[in-house]
């Protein structure tokens, strides 16, 4: 079994890392928030560390999911980080979503100390977390992949290597990109079946086994036209990734007409006080009065 450093408690790494404690792994978290850290350990055994670096320390692995950019260069490269206390040989699987090029920064730099570096974002959400079966889309070296790989799929249902550094984060990009269309039509058929008093359960009956037919359709279309919106994945988050998306494609010349115009539409529902909110509340901006929305 591994000695494995794991960084970043939220709904999403806090039971990560406690799959991998279930998997009989030698598991020390570090987290912001001590108060978060010492719940885990309640819950899930392992050990609580003081800073990135003491995780870090004579571990196999180095796993982190955490907020952004900026959050992971200072997990990985500041004053308590882990890279200066990782042995030679050990890998970096990093789950944040995060950009396509601190992807390749931060494998460069590790792989000039003889350390693997792994872009791993994740999909699937809290459930996904929770019950071990997120998609995991991989970037880096094929050599750190293998050795990563069984760590991983202690909390996946689906991973896989997706190519080299950054391309991990490049195909969770393709995924945010994909899913905000998906919401917004939901929303807006959904809208459109309210207004024209159709039967929901018998619309939804026949839909969900057409051409539409979708995961999102299926687990969200009765908690949207309930107006519940506390399935996680926030509106905040989701316009940090679709920041990422829309920068990346700045630099590559993608064309994102839809996707820039729907996160118009999240930048909305945060006016509305809806930042908290899960992303599947796009159908609330439709509650308006059509002419304003």
């Amino acid at each position: 079994m591994a000695r494995i450093g794991f960084v970043g408690l939220g709904v999403m790494g806090g039971p990560m890392a406690g799959h991998l404690v279930r998997h009989g792994h030698d598991v020390i978290v570090f987290n912001r928030s001590a108060a978060k850290a010492d719940a885990w350990r309640a819950k899930h055994g392992g050990s609580v560390a003081s800073s990135p670096a003491e995780a870090a320390a004579g571990a196999d692995f180095f796993v982190l999911c955490v907020g952004n950019d900026d959050d992971v260069r200072s997990v990985v490269l500041g004053a308590d980080g882990a890279l200066a206390a990782l042995p030679a040989g050990a890998v970096i699987v990093d789950h944040t979503t995060a950009s396509a090029g601190v992807a390749r920064e931060l494998h460069d730099i590790a792989r000039s100390r003889s350390i693997g570096f792994l872009d791993a974002p994740i999909s699937g959400g809290q459930v996904g977390a929770e019950t071990g079966k997120l998609s995991v889309m991989v970037g880096g070296d094929p050599a750190d992949f293998l050795k990563a790989e069984a760590i991983i799929n202690c909390y996946a249902a689906t991973v896989g290597l997706m190519g080299p550094p950054g391309a991990g984060q490049l195909t969770k990009m393709v995924n945010q990109i994909m899913v905000v269309g998906l919401v917004e039509g939901l929303a807006e058929g959904l809208r459109f079946a309210e207004i024209a008093g159709l039967d929901l359960d018998r619309v939804m009956s026949v839909l969900t086994r057409g051409a539409g037919r979708s995961w999102l359709m299926e687990s969200r279309w009765r908690t949207m036209t309930d107006r519940k919106f506390d399935f996680g994945f926030t509106v905040d988050l989701m316009r940090k990734d679709l920041a990422i998306c829309l920068a990346e494609a700045a630099r590559n010349g993608a064309p994102l007409p839809a996707t820039a115009l729907i996160d118009g539409f999240y930048a909305e529902l945060q006016a509305m006080g809806g930042g908290g909110w899960d992303n599947s509340s796009l159908i609330a901006r439709l509650d308006r009065v059509p002419d304003e929305a």
